[in-house]
């Protein structure tokens, strides 16, 4: 796998040493007389902030720093703005937050950081803290309000798919792009608009039943997670996430009463929204008797398997999360260890078929999941797969990052689908919605058609001997 290239390293000398004041290298934070800190309720820790040596090998894996350039910016930088609010050295108010605000929570620091500073439970600390404590403007408010009451519900989510189907086939959505109005009246809703996936009658449907069949001898007894938007827009890659597994020997049970993992309000900080979807999203799941609790969605999956973490201090509800999150798996991840036992055909005739796997940055860097996707897909007779440059760095999506800070997010879907365009693969494999959006968005600003494809679809393709 190819790693990143060192264009950042020149950067390194910007930064101030360990030792030299925080507030003189920053002054525009100079706090006043009586500022806030962070409140009593889990702050970051101490002790994980003083695992940071500053070193700065974090820096040329950041996606923000690269494109911002500023080194409050970066893991490293926000590590010191933690430690520097935790000691009264500088507040925490809207010129500090929006350096937190700036982070993807990519996780690519994570795992370069030779000392193995833990920066996600660091950002996942410090996030409820701005929320709580830092008011945001009614723009901001309005568009986080947006998002969080609709898109963690698929029920609200459902009866928009109408005027969303019209807006798109009575081609409003064309005449609205062509004025190009939207992104000067709101950039955040222009980003949510550019980023809509196309409505087609598979999102009116809700086809998958509560227990699905093994085909042939029975391996297993799954769990299967539909999510949120990806049982709305992403619906044929739950049908053919199910079709692979029980054509591989697995029951699949899906609960009915299951609603979003969390993984949207978590990530930016909405705890009690989260809080309250985790526990739901466990008692859907209590007393099924599954081996395993399976997930397409690598966003989701890592907020699932964090759900110890995250319940740790609900008493009823603790060793429950622990419980369920020892079950959580990747389907990639998951098949890769029990192994495939279904028949594959080739996806093309008479020829290989060049893939490059898209590596989703809670995937990769979350769940560590990098090896498994690949070698299901090169079991696929007729398949290459082709490497990108920069394979590791962030796409630009992350959750609802493209919607929240869209030039940034623009800058790195730009390199990112040119680095996949790049490889010359002919179809990409991509393992998470957001990402998907977002490739797709940028491919069609750059006017490229590429197949795109979750991993799950081409191995279900291959199962059923479809060609593509």
């Amino acid at each position: 796998m190819q790693t990143f290239d060192q264009s950042s390293e020149t950067n390194l000398n910007q930064i101030p040493a360990k030792e030299s004041n925080f507030l003189d290298q920053n002054p525009h934070l100079e706090p006043s007389a009586n500022f806030p800190g962070f409140d009593q309720n889990n702050p970051p820790p101490p002790d994980l902030i003083n695992t940071c040596v500053h070193c700065g090998f974090c820096l040329a894996t950041c996606p923000s720093y690269r494109v911002i350039g500023k080194e409050m910016d970066s893991p490293r930088g926000r590590i010191y703005l933690m430690d520097a609010i935790n000691k009264g050295e500088a507040p925490l108010a809207k010129a500090t937050s929006e350096h937190f605000d700036s982070c993807l929570g990519c996780l690519a620091c994570v795992t370069t950081c030779p000392s193995g500073v833990q920066y996600d439970r660091l950002i996942a600390a410090t996030r409820p803290q701005v929320e709580r404590n830092v008011p945001r403007n009614l723009g901001d408010r309005l568009i986080r309000t947006l998002i969080f009451s609709l898109f963690p519900y698929p029920d609200r989510l459902r009866p928009l798919l109408v005027p969303l189907y019209l807006y798109q086939k009575l081609g409003i959505k064309n005449l609205v792009r062509s004025t190009g109005l939207l992104p000067k009246i709101s950039p955040r809703l222009a980003a949510m608009e550019s980023i809509l996936p196309e409505i087609n009658s598979s999102a009116f449907q809700d086809n998958l039943p509560t227990v699905i069949p093994a085909q042939g001898e029975k391996r297993y007894r799954v769990g299967m997670i539909l999510g949120c938007v990806q049982r709305l827009f992403f619906s044929p890659v739950n049908e053919a996430t199910a079709r692979v597994l029980t054509a591989n020997g697995c029951e699949v049970i899906i609960p009915k009463s299951q609603g979003c993992c969390a993984a949207l309000p978590e990530h930016q900080g909405q705890t009690e929204q989260s809080h309250v979807l985790i526990k739901q999203m466990i008692d859907s799941f209590a007393d099924t008797g599954v081996d395993a609790i399976i997930i397409n969605a690598a966003g989701c999956g890592h907020t699932l398997k964090e759900y110890g973490h995250i319940m740790r201090d609900d008493p009823e509800y603790r060793d429950k999360a622990k419980e369920f999150a020892g079950k959580v798996r990747d389907v990639q991840e998951f098949l890769a260890e029990v192994g495939l036992t279904a028949h594959l055909s080739p996806l093309v005739e008479g020829e290989d078929l060049t893939i490059v796997y898209q590596d989703a940055c809670h995937l990769l860097h979350g769940q560590k999941i990098s090896i498994q996707p690949r070698e299901l897909l090169t079991q696929i007779p007729g398949v290459k797969l082709r490497e990108p440059v920069d394979a590791a760095l962030c796409c630009g999506s992350a959750g609802v990052y493209n919607m929240l800070q869209p030039e940034v997010a623009d800058e790195l879907g730009q390199q990112k689908v040119q680095n996949l365009l790049n490889t010359g693969a002919t179809v990409i494999a991509s393992a998470n919605p957001g990402c998907s959006l977002q490739i797709k968005k940028h491919l069609e600003l750059q006017g490229k058609q590429v197949t795109l494809k979750h991993p799950m679809e081409l191995l279900d393709d291959s199962i059923r001997g479809v060609k593509i």
